[in-house]
């Protein structure tokens, strides 16, 4: 999750969930994303602090700043947007 100098959040996955989350999992995961996606949009301030807040579970916030350590600079990168993750395959 990265935020904006006006707020927006951008939720960011792994190109590779669809390896990562496989069986039923995904039923799990997948409603718990697009509830984040809307929560994204319609009370970012709110997601942003709860999900900057959380040291346990399948969620786990690894850093929060004003701006990415060098380490996680390039992360981004690597990540696609949430909007755009990998829908699992039909069983």
């Amino acid at each position: 999750m990265l935020k904006d100098e006006k707020g927006n959040l951008r939720l960011l996955v792994s190109p590779d969930l669809r390896k990562i989350v496989q069986g039923d999992d995904w039923a799990y995961l997948d409603p718990l994303l697009v509830d984040l996606q809307d929560r994204a949009k319609l009370q970012p301030a709110d997601l942003f602090k709860q999900l900057s807040s959380l040291g346990v579970g399948p969620l786990v916030a690894h850093e929060v700043g004003k701006e990415l350590p060098p380490k996680l600079r390039d992360l981004p990168q690597r990540f696609i947007d949430l909007d755009a993750k990998p829908k699992p395959k039909p069983d």
